[in-house]
C-alpha cells in the first residue's frame, strides 16, 4: 500500500470513529456561513429598512453575517418565488409582509408559489402604519374633499401602487364612495412617493418610513390613518373609519420566512434570536421611528396567523372587488 493510499485509509478511519471531516462540519451549531436575506420591496420601503435591522441585529448575536438583497418587482412575487424555491437550509430567508403572504392569491392569477406550502415561518415580526397622503398645493385636503372633488373629476386623479396594502384600501374606498381615480402600479413605495412630490400622480398610501419625513418637512399632509384607532405619531390624523369609510381598518404586517422543510433547529435559533433582538431598547426605538409596531410570535403562533391573515385578506380582496390580474 502507498503513503497516499495509507493517508487516505487513515483519514476515513478518523471521520468515522471520531467524527471528524464532512461529520464534524454537519454537526456544527447553525449558523456557519453567510445567511442572505430577501425583501421584495426597494432600498428605503419600510419592509427594506426593518429587513436591514433584523439582519444587523441577528449578526451581533449569532455571529455570522447576514446580508439583505432587495429583489423588487411584481408585486413582491419575485422575492418570495425565490425563496420558495432555494435550498431549506436556512441560509436563504424572507423578510416579507402581507402582500406576498396574504393578498398575492386574491390580486393574481398566476401566483409561482403557495403561501403556506411553500414556506416555514420563522417569526412575526410587527406591523406597519400608513397613511392616506396627498401634496399640500391640492385643494382637498381632507378625505370627504378628496372624495368630493374625485366624484366631480372622474379620471383626473391618480394613486400610486408600491405594495398590496395601497391597492386594497384605495379600490375599497371608491368601490364605497364611488370616486374615480386610476390607479398606477409601481415597484416600491419610495419611488410612489417622489411621483407624489412630482406631481404625476396625487395621491398615496405612505408607510412611516417612507411618509413621516416629507410629512415633517411639510411636502405632504396626511388625510387619515388605516388603523382601527388613531396612531400616537399622528394624534390629529383621524382614521379612515372616522372619515369616508366607516367600520374600515387595515393593518399590514411584517415577518420572517425560510423555504419549506427548514431545520427546527435552525428556524428556532432564528426565532429566539428575533425576540431578544425585539425586546433591546435600541431596536424598539429604531423600529418606532420607522412607523414599525413590534408584534413578535414564533414558529407556531406565527404559522397560525399567517393562516389566518390569509383569510381576512381574501375577504378585503373580494370586498373591494378587485378581480385577479
Amino acid at each position: 500500500m502507498t503513503s497516499r493510499q495509507i493517508a487516505a485509509v487513515g483519514a476515513l478511519l478518523l471521520t468515522a470513529v471520531f467524527g471528524f471531516g464532512t461529520a464534524a462540519s454537519a454537526a456544527d451549531p447553525y449558523p456557519v456561513r453567510t445567511v442572505t436575506i430577501l425583501t421584495p420591496f426597494a432600498a428605503g420601503s419600510v419592509t427594506d429598512a426593518a429587513a436591514r435591522l433584523i439582519a444587523q441585529t441577528l449578526q451581533e448575536a449569532l455571529g455570522q453575517t447576514f446580508v439583505v438583497e432587495n429583489r423588487a418587482g411584481a408585486g413582491g412575487l419575485l422575492a418570495a418565488k425565490a425563496v420558495a424555491g432555494a435550498k431549506n437550509d436556512g441560509y436563504t430567508l424572507l423578510l416579507t409582509t402581507n402582500s406576498t403572504h396574504s393578498a398575492a392569491n386574491g390580486l393574481f392569477k398566476n401566483v409561482p408559489y403557495d403561501p403556506i406550502k411553500d414556506f416555514t415561518p420563522v417569526a412575526r415580526i410587527g406591523s406597519f402604519a400608513s397613511y392616506v397622503g396627498v401634496t399640500p398645493d391640492k385643494p382637498y385636503q381632507s378625505m370627504k374633499a378628496l372624495v368630493d372633488y374625485a366624484k366631480a373629476n372622474p379620471g383626473k386623479l391618480s394613486y400610486g401602487v408600491g405594495n398590496s396594502t395601497t391597492q386594497i384600501v384605495m379600490e375599497a374606498l371608491k368601490k364605497r364612495t364611488g370616486a374615480d381615480i386610476v390607479r398606477v402600479p409601481y415597484r416600491s413605495n419610495p419611488m410612489v412617493m417622489t411621483d407624489l412630490l412630482g406631481g404625476q400622480i396625487q395621491i398615496m398610501v405612505a408607510d412611516f418610513n417612507t411618509g413621516i419625513p416629507q410629512l415633517k418637512a411639510g411636502k405632504v399632509n396626511a388625510l387619515a390613518v388605516l388603523t382601527r384607532d388613531r396612531n400616537p405619531a399622528l394624534p390629529n390624523v383621524p382614521t379612515l373609519s372616522e372619515t369616508v369609510m366607516p367600520g374600515y381598518h387595515i393593518l399590514a404586517w411584517a415577518g420572517m420566512f425560510g423555504p419549506a422543510g427548514m431545520p427546527s433547529e435552525a428556524v428556532q435559533i432564528l426565532a429566539d434570536a428575533v425576540q431578544k433582538a425585539l425586546q433591546k431598547p435600541e431596536v424598539r426605538q429604531r423600529f418606532m421611528a420607522s412607523g414599525t409596531d413590534i408584534y413578535w410570535s414564533g414558529p407556531k403562533e406565527f404559522d397560525a396567523f399567517v393562516k389566518s391573515e390569509l383569510v381576512s385578506w381574501t375577504a378585503m380582496i373580494k370586498e373591494a372587488g378587485i378581480v385577479p390580474e
